[in-house]
This record gives structure tokens, C-alpha cells and sequence, in this order.
């Protein structure tokens, strides 16, 4: 290779390794300028009774605790929707006893959800919305915690008739497992940056699955939850049909927390692949400019090329030093993630797994949700491979 064009390649990976440190630096004043915003904001004065909807399936390491904080609401009248598969649910007794503690709380099970689409869990929205007596619907996973202000925060911003859907970060609770912390570190470290940068650039377009906010009214205006019961990202694809109607997405400054269970290697990676195609196939030109963000494997291919070693640990240095700092401002100041906080350390690690996956996310448009294998025609979920009496799963939906 003739020495011209070596020198051309080399310094210009080199510059193209400054992009992803050039983003880290973006993504921390993205955090830092919400943080600052929703600090000086007050909330309006407005409760307006709410219909609080949960579909559930099975339970994990502390379903009861994430239950009853529902159940815990400093708000003045809401109710509780519960919906599962069948009513031998794990979960079921778990409600049963959040009805007997908490009497003054309205608090209903249902079940016989008709299946309209692959997504187990649309099916059971549509199941529970028309029984929901108030206008204000508040969607919220199974495996979520709230704090005790929770409703006050996501119902407040419906006093502007803008406001289309709230939406929220979610910290984390992992079962002492690596692969859980990793999930949970990688959530609070990468995926909120990038949220936050989206809503830097283009405004946010789209919603987060741990809590969605939203109204019968703008529901109806969408085409009702059927139109997304095959669709693999009901979150993204509500938030956003939303946005399309006129709706205003708003970014609640309330995290809630979600949990992490224990969870095998061959798990870990499935999740977080079924993760990326969704991503992938939601947002092609964004996930495709994730390249630029890959931090580690740019350093270490600017090291390798670096004309001194003084350069190649510049490169290096500069790595650890912006993606931990964006990671504690993101992950730790702004959204609160105690996992992040104790176990900062492992941010590089997941860099590293996590530039395989995006290579690999890739490679097909096949998912796997539970036990149930899926690919991905036209936006729509297809089961391909599905085990004697399995499901789709409905507890998680990111």
C-alpha cells in the first residue's frame, strides 16, 4: 500500500475516533441541561383521577414490593388494573393480597384477554382499556417500583391538552448477577445518553415501556392498541403514533425503577439482541449512526495506528475518562441508578460486549422473546419456532 494513502487512512480514523468522545461530551450536557430544566420547573396543580393499567405475567425476586408501591400513591383518586393470561398466574395471589391490605384502593384482576397479534401484552391492554373508568391512562410493566409522587409527576403535565404521553427513566434493581448488573448498567450508562441526545436534537418522538402515560381520547385518535398488537416495539410505536397525531411526548423528570433478575450469559446476550433489532428496525438511520458512539473499539483501532505511544494513550485515556464521566452524569446524576453507582467499573466491559451486538443485531430480523422465536416482516412479529404450551411473554416489553 503506497505510504500516501497509509497516512490518509491513519488520520482519518484517527479523526473519525474523536466522534464517539465528541458524543459523550454532547450526551452530558444533554443530561446536564434536563437536569437543570426540570429542577426550575413546577408542577401544575392538577390530579385528575386515574386508571392505572398493569399487565402481568408470572413474578420475579420482589414482585410484591413493586405491586404494592402502586398501592402507596400520594394521589387522591386512582385505581388499579390488573391483567394476566389466565387466573392461575403466579401473580395472582400476590393481587389478591395487595386487595385485602389495602382496602381503600381499588384494585381489580382480570383475564381472557382475546389474542389480537403476537404481542401477548397489547392483547392484554385492550382487554382491561374499556374497563378503566377514568380518562387518564397510566400503562406501567410488572416488574416496576415507583416512589411515592410517582402519579403526581406523570399525571401533572396532562394539565397542557398538548401533552400526548408521559414517559419515564427507569433505574435499576439487579439480582446480584453479573449479566443483570450488566443489563442494568448498560440501560442507565447508553441508552438514556442516547435518549436524552434524541431529545436534544429532534425533540423526543417516542416512548419508554417502563411507565406510558397517556389518555383514551389520544388512544382513540391513534386507532385504539389494536393497530399495534403485532408490532414488537409497542412502546416506540405508541409514543410515536402519538407524536404523529399532534401529541406532545413529554420526558417525566420521576424515574421509576425496573428490575434486573439473574440471569444466564445465553440470556443476557438474547435480550440485549432482541433489543438492538428492535431498536434497529425502529430507527435504521439512528442505529446505524450508533457506530459513531462505540467508543472503545474506535480507541483501541486509534491506538493501534497511532503514530507515538504518547497518542495511542491519549486516545485511550480520553475513553475512560469522557465515558465514565458521561456514564456518572447520565446514569447516576440525572437518572439516580445506584447499580451504576456501585459498579461503574463494568461500563467498559459492556462497551465491549455491547459493539459485538451491534454488529451481530445485523446479521437477521429474528428475536427471541421468552421461549418463543419471532421474526420481524414489516414492522410485525412472526412466531417461526414456539414451544408446546408456551406464550409470548407480557411482563417485559423493552
Amino acid at each position: 500500500m503506497p505510504v500516501l494513502l497509509q497516512s490518509i487512512l491513519r488520520y482519518g480514523l484517527l479523526l473519525a475516533a474523536l466522534a464517539p468522545l465528541a458524543y459523550y461530551v454532547l450526551s452530558a450536557l444533554a443530561a446536564w441541561r434536563f437536569f437543570r430544566r426540570e429542577c426550575a420547573r413546577t408542577l401544575p396543580d392538577f390530579t385528575s383521577p386515574v386508571s392505572l393499567l398493569k399487565p402481568v405475567r408470572g413474578v420475579d425476586f420482589a414482585s410484591y414490593e413493586n405491586f404494592s408501591s402502586f398501592c402507596r400513591q400520594d394521589y387522591p383518586d386512582y385505581e388499579l388494573l390488573f391483567v394476566v393470561n389466565e387466573m392461575t398466574d403466579p401473580a395472582v395471589p400476590l393481587i389478591e393480597r395487595l386487595q385485602a391490605e389495602f382496602p381503600q384502593r381499588s384494585i381489580r384482576i382480570f383475564s381472557g384477554a382475546a389474542p389480537l397479534g403476537a404481542n401477548r401484552k397489547i392483547s392484554n391492554l385492550c382487554r382491561i382499556v374499556p374497563e378503566a373508568r377514568h380518562e387518564i391512562l397510566v400503562l406501567s410493566d410488572g416488574d416496576v417500583r415507583v416512589g411515592p409522587r410517582y402519579l403526581r409527576e406523570v399525571v401533572a403535565p396532562f394539565a397542557d391538552p398538548r401533552t400526548g404521553l408521559v414517559t419515564c427513566f427507569y433505574r435499576g434493581i439487579a439480582q446480584g448477577n453479573l449479566f443483570a448488573e450488566l443489563e442494568a448498567v448498560g440501560a442507565a450508562s447508553d441508552f438514556f445518553a442516547g435518549v436524552l441526545m434524541a431529545g436534544l436534537l429532534e425533540g423526543l418522538t417516542f416512548a419508554l415501556g417502563a411507565t406510558m402515560v397517556t389518555t383514551k381520547s389520544w388512544i382513540v385518535r391513534i386507532g385504539g392498541l389494536e393497530t399495534i398488537a403485532d408490532l414488537h416495539s409497542d412502546d416506540y410505536e405508541l409514543g410515536h403514533r402519538i407524536f404523529l397525531q399532534g401529541g406532545r411526548i413529554v420526558l417525566s423528570r420521576e424515574p421509576v425503577w425496573t428490575m434486573y433478575p439473574a440471569q444466564s450469559f445465553r440470556g443476557y446476550v438474547d435480550h440485549q439482541v432482541r433489543w438492538a433489532r428492535t431498536v434497529r428496525l425502529c430507527r435504521p438511520l439512528s442505529y446505524a449512526g450508533l457506530l459513531f458512539t462505540h467508543g472503545l473499539p474506535w480507541a483501541v483501532a486509534a491506538a493501534l495506528v497511532a503514530p507515538t505511544r504518547a497518542v495511542a494513550a491519549g486516545y485511550l485515556g480520553a475513553y475512560l475518562l469522557l465515558r465514565l464521566t458521561q456514564a456518572w452524569v447520565v446514569g447516576v446524576w440525572v437518572v439516580g441508578d445506584e447499580v451504576l453507582r456501585r459498579r461503574l467499573w463494568l461500563v467498559p466491559l459492556r462497551d465491549a460486549g455491547n459493539f459485538f451486538i451491534w454488529l451481530w443485531s445485523f446479521a437477521s430480523n429474528r428475536i427471541v422473546w421468552g421461549e418463543t422465536e419471532f421474526e420481524i416482516r414489516k414492522d410485525r412479529m412472526a412466531p417461526i419456532r414456539e414451544p408446546a404450551g408456551a406464550t409470548p411473554p407480557s411482563r417485559k416489553s423493552e
